[in-house]
């Protein structure tokens, strides 16, 4: 039994029809379409098909071959796309995690690293909270990530990128957006909006030596986990949060920022990867994080 026994059968099945079959489908001379299903009969030693006035019907002998008949087929075209897989030379791959948002920065900059040392390479993006990012590197899941310095990480290995002063959140129509700067004592007369110290470590422990510094209560009326909550929760309760510049990329026509009046709090973004990755796209791409500075720090300021 050869496989084009198997195809002819059914697309006659599935047309109903001999003629319509060997027109539309196998694009073939019916008498010889004919022959190599009584080929099949003979084979399978029973008979398949019926001819009727209405077209082709089916024998309980051809309903029960039908299915296995396409099974068949379905197993053939899934050995030929393995086949095809395996003799494909892999791509290398290169796994980028960012501090959600810092994509719109950094991503072009790093993208253009990697394929500037090796064009044919595949580069996989996450974005994530940044104690995510640090334990998708100690899991190797990722070779490199823009995040916050976690401290609390053995094993990770970090590099400087840049510092972000923070910015005040607000609604676009509120009393203070007329301000081209908010005074720290005006913070804690509005509804404030600020991130947990669970998910966001090194932003709430910023924004917690910052008011000690300037002696003001900036106990959260709300905490919320991105940016993007942060932006709906100043939008509903018209509140302020204090977050760093690269926000203001995010923002929607409904909430604007401002600076801080004075010297502002800053936080650094920071490069982290495996001490333990020996990836030859890691090494080149760590020896290209100045290029990367260079380029890529002036959109943050």
């Amino acid at each position: 039994m050869e496989l084009r026994h198997l195809r002819y059968f059914i697309a006659v099945a599935e047309e109903g029809s001999l003629t319509l079959a060997a027109e539309r489908r196998l694009h073939t001379a019916q008498p010889s379409l004919s022959r190599q299903i009584r080929d099949l009969e003979l084979e399978v030693g029973a008979q398949l098909l019926i001819r009727n006035p209405r077209g082709i019907e089916l024998t309980p002998a051809g309903r029960a071959f039908l299915d296995h008949a396409r099974l068949a087929l379905a197993q053939v075209e899934v050995a030929g796309e393995a086949a095809r897989r395996a003799a494909q030379v892999a791509k290398p791959s290169f796994v980028l995690g960012f501090l959600t948002g810092h994509e719109v920065t950094w991503l072009p900059e790093a993208l253009r690293i990697l394929r500037d040392d090796q064009s044919n390479i595949e580069v996989i993006v996450h974005s994530q909270l940044s104690p995510d990012l640090a334990r998708g590197l100690l899991q190797g899941k990722l070779d490199v990530a823009f995040l916050r310095r976690e401290d609390q990480m053995p094993g990770l290995a970090f590099k400087f990128l840049a510092k972000e002063p923070l910015v005040v959140l607000l609604p676009s129509d509120h009393r203070l957006a007329t301000h081209d700067a908010i005074r720290p004592q005006d913070i804690p007369r509005e509804t404030f909006i600020s991130v947990p110290k669970t998910t966001s470590p090194a932003l709430r422990t910023v924004i917690d030596d910052y008011a000690a510094r300037t002696g003001i209560d900036l106990t959260p009326d709300q905490e919320v986990d991105n940016i993007s909550m942060a932006i709906s929760m100043i939008v509903s309760t018209r509140g302020l949060a204090l977050l760093p510049l690269y926000a203001r990329n995010l923002l929607p026509p409904s909430v604007v920022s401002r600076p801080l009046q004075g010297e502002a709090p800053m936080i650094d973004l920071v490069i982290g990867y495996n001490r333990a990755n020996t990836s030859s796209l890691l090494k080149v791409f760590l020896s290209r994080v100045d290029d990367l500075i260079a380029r890529g720090s002036g959109s943050i300021s």
